[in-house]
C-alpha cells in the first residue's frame, strides 16, 4: 500500500469513527474556534489534573491533560485532526502536549517537505500531505489551536485561584 493512500485512510478512519467526540463534564476550560475561510468549527474542553509538585496545583507545565472532549462540524480534515489530537495529548503533561503541538505546527508549515517524527506525532503524520495545501492547513490546526487556548485558560484560572 502506498504511503499517501495509508495516510488518507488514517484521516478517513478518524473522520468516520471520531475518538472522544461529544462534550463532557467536568472540565477546566473550553475554547470555541471557527475557521472563517471555510466555516469549520470546533468547541473543545480540557481537563487538567495537578502535576507532581505536591502542592495540588495545576499551575505548571507538569499538569496532566486528563481529558479532552470536543464537538465539531466541518471538513474531514478538521474533524479527523480533532480526533487524532485527543488520542495524542490525553495522558501527557502540558509540557509534552505543547511539544507535540510544536511538532504538528512545524509539520503543517513544511509545505509537504517535512520529515515528521512518527514517535511524537503517531497518527498525526497522516496530515503531512495537507501541508501542501495552504487553504487546508487552518482546517488541520483548528482543534490544536483550540486545545492550546483552553489549556492556557485553565492554567490562568488556576493561577488566579491560587493568588
Amino acid at each position: 500500500m502506498k504511503l499517501d493512500t495509508m495516510y488518507q485512510e488514517i484521516i478517513l478512519d478518524h473522520y468516520r469513527n471520531p475518538h472522544n467526540k461529544g462534550l463532557r463534564d467536568p472540565y477546566n476550560a473550553e475554547a470555541h474556534h471557527i475557521n472563517p475561510t471555510c466555516g469549520d468549527e470546533v468547541t473543545l474542553r480540557v481537563t487538567l489534573t495537578p502535576g507532581d509538585s505536591g502542592d495540588g496545583a495545576v499551575l505548571n507545565g507538569g499538569a496532566t491533560v486528563s481529558d479532552i472532549s470536543y464537538d465539531s462540524m466541518g471538513c474531514s480534515i478538521s474533524q479527523a485532526s480533532a480526533s487524532v489530537l485527543t488520542d495524542l495529548l490525553t495522558g501527557k503533561t502540558v509540557d509534552e502536549g505543547l511539544r507535540v503541538l510544536e511538532e504538528f505546527t512545524s509539520l503543517m508549515q513544511s509545505k509537504g517537505q517535512g520529515e515528521p517524527d512518527e514517535d511524537v506525532l503517531e497518527d498525526a503524520v497522516a496530515f503531512v500531505g495537507v501541508s501542501q495545501y495552504p487553504a487546508r492547513i487552518k482546517c488541520a490546526l483548528l482543534a490544536w489551536m483550540a486545545w492550546k487556548d483552553a489549556t492556557v485558560q485553565s492554567l490562568d484560572t488556576e493561577k488566579e485561584s491560587a493568588s
